[in-house]
C-alpha cells in the first residue's frame, strides 16, 4: 500500500512540475505589438544620446516606425539599432529627422 501510496505521489508530483515551469519558470511574456511599444519606448527615453522622450513610436504587426526630430545623425542611427535590438521587432521604419 505504501508503494503504490509512493507512486501515486510521484507521479502527481512529476505531473505538476512542466505547469510550473511553464508558468512562471520562463519569465518570457509573449511578444505583442503592446509589449514591443512598451521597450522601445522606455529604451529610446532612458538612452541619452537619443533622448526619445518626444518621439512618436507606432509598432504594427512587429514593425516599428520612429517619427519625429532628433539632434544628431548619431542619434538617429542609434535610435535604431537600439530597436533592432528589441525582442520580436521584425524591421524598423526610420523616420526620424535630424534638426539642423
Amino acid at each position: 500500500m505504501r508503494f503504490l501510496a509512493a507512486l501515486l505521489a510521484t507521479l502527481l508530483f512529476g505531473l505538476t512540475i512542466p505547469v510550473v515551469q511553464a508558468a512562471g519558470g520562463g519569465k518570457k511574456t509573449p511578444v505583442t505589438d503592446d509589449s514591443i511599444y512598451d521597450q522601445v519606448r522606455r529604451k529610446l527615453a532612458d538612452d541619452p544620446d537619443v533622448k526619445g522622450g518626444m518621439l512618436d513610436v507606432q509598432v504594427h504587426d512587429r514593425v516599428v516606425t520612429l517619427k519625429g526630430t532628433v539632434g544628431t545623425q548619431k542619434a538617429k542611427d542609434k535610435a535604431e539599432r537600439l530597436t533592432k535590438k528589441i525582442r520580436g521587432v521584425s524591421k524598423v521604419d526610420n523616420q526620424l529627422v535630424v534638426s539642423q
